[in-house]
């Protein structure tokens, strides 16, 4: 019970992030757009850029991103398959791109400086290209199958800045530059930031929610039951695997895919339901529901793991 308590302690803040978010649009007028843009065409180059260039590259770390955008990959194609007869308009996509990904930058990169150090955070972000490789490729194709082509949702690709910050990264690092430590702690300020902005984009995409009555249970359940169960059970699965057969990562690895699992959906099926014409409540209202239960849900799924320390 001590840990949990703590662990809730550590986590809760995070989420007040999501009240003055709401706030700041419902009371200030704060444009969520300017803020949305922001986040994904400086904030986000710097972070990956900084985390891409201090990381030690190897081929174990390669793998990371690599595994994770298989692995998301794989689920929204299973998920895709088997739930595409249970609604006859777009909501099976938008439900297929959830299913394989997770709030893995605005929820995870907080939790992963609060649990981690530095170096094991840098990881994390490196290994969460893995996600916005998911996200631009398989997951946008399988979202906007029937509307876009292959070519189509390649190119949103290639206009990413997050990517070029990569490939930079990586090139400096492969080649031994490194950035002066002054600079390193400033572009290191630029992961809180993320993280801060990351979780009020959340609460501002509340502004101008309803009850709707067009709650979708269905979309609910499965979700959650993908989410929550599906995905920490499986990545549990693989560490045994790892852990018995092929000894490729050590603990603050599994530690780092584990905290991957047990994430909140995330919050671009919102924009993929209004892309697609379906009420954007559902997606909502769902993304609302699972980052709320996330409060209690990963502490609980810390302390069954053993804890972070």
């Amino acid at each position: 019970m001590g840990l949990f308590l703590t662990l809730l302690l550590k986590i809760t803040p995070l989420y007040l992030n999501i009240v003055l978010g709401y706030i700041s649009v419902k009371i200030l007028d704060i444009k969520r757009e300017s803020i949305a843009n922001l986040v994904i065409y400086i904030l986000a180059p710097i972070v990956v850029f900084s985390a891409t260039i201090s990381v030690k590259i190897d081929y174990t770390l390669i793998s990371l991103p690599i595994f994770f955008f298989i692995f998301c990959s794989f689920t929204a194609i299973l998920t895709y398959t088997l739930c595409k007869k249970y609604w006859s308009d777009a909501t099976s996509n938008v439900l297929a791109f959830s299913a394989g990904t997770s709030n893995a930058g605005y929820t995870g990169i907080p939790l992963a400086l609060i649990f981690f150090d530095h170096t094991f955070a840098d990881i994390y972000i490196f290994t969460m290209l893995g996600f916005i490789f998911y996200g631009n490729t398989t997951g946008f194709y399988i979202s906007a199958k029937g509307n876009f082509t292959v070519k189509q949702s390649l190119l949103k690709v290639v206009r990413l800045p997050i990517l070029y910050a990569f490939i930079l990264g990586l090139i400096l690092n492969i080649n031994g530059v490194s950035i002066p430590e002054e600079l390193f702690i400033y572009t290191s300020q630029f992961k809180g930031a993320y993280g801060i902005l990351g979780m009020m984009i959340l609460g501002m995409s509340l502004v101008g929610l309803k009850k709707s009555s067009d709650l979708d249970k269905k979309f609910i359940l499965i979700s959650f039951f993908i989410k929550f169960i599906y995905w920490p059970l499986a990545i549990l699965f693989f560490i045994y695997l790892d852990k018995t057969i092929f000894n490729l990562y050590n603990s603050e690895i599994y530690k780092m895919m584990f905290l991957f699992s047990i994430l909140p959906l995330a919050n671009n099926s919102v924009t993929l339901a209004i892309l697609h014409g379906i009420k954007p409540e559902k997606a909502s209202i769902t993304i609302l529901l699972s980052t709320i239960f996330s409060i209690i849900y990963i502490p609980i799924m810390l302390v069954l793991y053993g804890g972070f320390n």
